[in-house]
């Protein structure tokens, strides 16, 4: 029988706990949080080609996928909604799935060279009406659904995870020749799985 790891021995199960070791947050950083879509947060996603969707489904099983387009794809509805398509991929439909499970979505939203990331948290629904559809104007195909996110919260994220990392500061990336590759670690899990190719 092998032994508890260390990090089992002391790990954090309560919100006390968690406060002993960080503050409450200042007003200000509490406050920041509006659940309306202004004119601040239209130019931002207006600006950005990327954001990552966290969904969960009705067993807490949590997933996070990226969705990219071309900047402003995410479509501004009104004050309190968003939409965005669904396009052809791997049909896995994960995120999809989830909503159905668990309409509760969170979206991190990033532009390119910039630091601060915004968030938005909400609830969505999936449409397949194909008028609205028509309407955004989407270029490309589509899998004739999209997603409609009603927001609950929005805030502007600081840059502290970006400027440590360095992400936009090309003297930083590593080398292509350095890169995973991505074939090699697609058959090495379908060989775990035993998959015959």
């Amino acid at each position: 029988m092998s032994a508890t790891p260390a990090w089992m021995n002391d790990t954090i199960a309560s919100a006390e706990q968690i406060r002993q070791l960080v503050e409450e947050p200042h007003e200000a950083i509490v406050k920041k949080t509006v659940s309306v879509i202004e004119d601040h947060v239209e130019n931002y996603l207006k600006l950005s080609p990327l954001f990552f969707l966290a969904t969960s489904n009705g067993s807490r099983r949590a997933d996070v996928t990226p969705r990219g387009d071309k900047p402003g794809f995410v479509k501004v509805l009104d004050e309190r909604h968003l939409a965005f398509p669904d396009r052809p991929g791997n049909r896995r439909t994960d995120s999809l799935l989830n909503i159905i499970e668990n309409p509760q979505v969170g979206m991190i939203f990033l532009i390119p060279g910039f630091d601060e990331v915004l968030r938005i948290n909400g609830r969505a629904v999936i449409t397949r009406n194909e008028a609205f559809i028509e309407s955004q104007q989407w270029t490309g195909k589509t899998t004739g659904m999209a997603v409609v996110v009603e927001t609950e919260e929005i805030f502007i994220h600081c840059p502290r995870a970006f400027k440590q990392s360095g992400v936009w500061k090309a003297e930083q990336w590593i080398s292509k020749e350095d890169h995973p590759s991505a074939i090699d670690m697609y058959h090495a899990h379908l060989r775990m799985n035993g998959y015959e190719f």
